[in-house]
């Protein structure tokens, strides 16, 4: 295990910067989930810390040990790739020990560590194949195998399922938690894919334009977003956001859609314009619980069986999204009428942060 800590680090390729001034702390054994769109500077900061670039400026630590000048081989660290990156002509059991060859490990230490590994991810069956005789699945398990074998400190994966299909996907996740699991080893893990952050990670850093924008718990930052930006992209659908007008008060109150809507909220001085945040699977149809958001004419249905999603927009324009559990029968151009409780809905200022007070 590592703990590893990043102080101000930063990056520029010329005179442009991507990462603007980074400070994190993993602790020993936490699974941390680097997330955010393309570009947001996720993988280039991952690279840093595996040495694979050059830093800046600031400081890279593992276990206190200063990284700066340190090459990747010597920082106790396994990377696993989007690519499986595996040598086609050699058989798996050779995939998973020509490292520890090339470092002259002894023979009896080699056959060990394959084997541990092999069990592990329960591919000894496939020891004697070749990579073009494997599935995406079962090389992604070789690629990682190649990594455990080396017993690193801290493992580093970037996007290593983004080359699968989405049963395949769903599979590793359960493989790559229960590794961790088993193993108790630090590791970072890169994806833009905030469902993989959810499901798998002790803390996830939300990165946004080479910034950190929010770090915490999955469900810190699923209950308690900081801005509008990280509200957005936590969630699967991603969260409804309605711009209203506050209405003068102790409480904050927006008036949207000729309908005014509490927030149990101190509204902050000279408070005009509010964005409301509401999840999809927060906003009911029908009823009496809740605050009235109002009402809504639906354009599409999506039956997905356990779930029902459906689409649809105020009388201003204003786009909704609703996540009902179940099979919820809804007709097209129906009108109807919505709700939501008030302690989970969020509101946002004009520099797009959460209003907390």
């Amino acid at each position: 295990m590592a703990r590893v800590d990043l102080k101000n680090v930063r990056k520029s390729y010329g005179t442009v910067p991507v990462i603007h001034g980074v400070d994190l702390t993993i602790e020993d054994g936490e699974f941390v989930v680097f997330v955010g769109p393309s570009g947001c500077g996720k993988s280039t900061l991952l690279r840093m810390i595996a040495g694979l670039e050059e830093i800046n400026g600031g400081d890279i630590l593992i276990e206190g040990e200063r990284m700066n000048a340190v090459p990747p081989a010597k920082r106790g660290i396994a990377m696993v790739f989007q690519s499986y990156a595996l040598y086609p002509h050699m058989s798996v059991r050779k995939n998973l020990s020509f490292g520890l060859e090339t470092a002259r490990a002894p023979k009896a230490e080699i056959e060990a560590k394959v084997a541990k590994a092999a069990e592990i991810l329960r591919i000894e069956h496939l020891l004697d194949r070749k990579p073009k005789q494997l599935s995406g699945g079962q090389r992604q398990r070789v690629a990682i195998g190649r990594a455990i074998v080396r017993e690193p400190r801290l493992f580093l994966f970037d996007e290593p399922l983004s080359n699968l299909d989405a049963e395949l996907r769903v599979q590793m996740r359960v493989e790559i938690a229960k590794l961790h699991s088993d193993l108790g080893t630090s590791m970072v893990y890169v994806t833009h894919d905030q469902v993989e952050a959810m499901t798998l990670a002790d803390k996830i850093v939300v990165l946004h334009g080479g910034v950190i924008e929010q770090v915490g718990s999955p469900l810190d930052l699923y209950n308690n977003p900081a801005n509008i930006f990280v509200a957005g992209f936590i969630g699967s659908p991603r969260m409804n956001f309605f711009k209203g007008k506050a209405v003068a008060g102790k409480t904050l109150a927006l008036e949207m859609a000729g309908t005014v809507i509490p927030v149990p909220l101190t509204p902050p001085a000279g408070l005009t314009d509010v964005v409301l945040g509401v999840r999809p699977e927060h906003i009911s149809i029908g009823g009496t619980d809740g605050v009235l958001l109002g009402r809504a004419t639906i354009d599409i249905v999506e039956q997905l069986g356990g779930q029902t999603i459906a689409y649809g927009r105020f009388a201003d324009g204003q786009n909704v999204t609703i996540v009902c559990e179940g099979q919820k029968q809804i007709a097209h151009k129906q009108e109807v009428e919505l709700r939501a409780l008030p302690t989970l809905l969020h509101a946002f200022d004009g520099t797009e942060k959460r209003i907390t007070a």
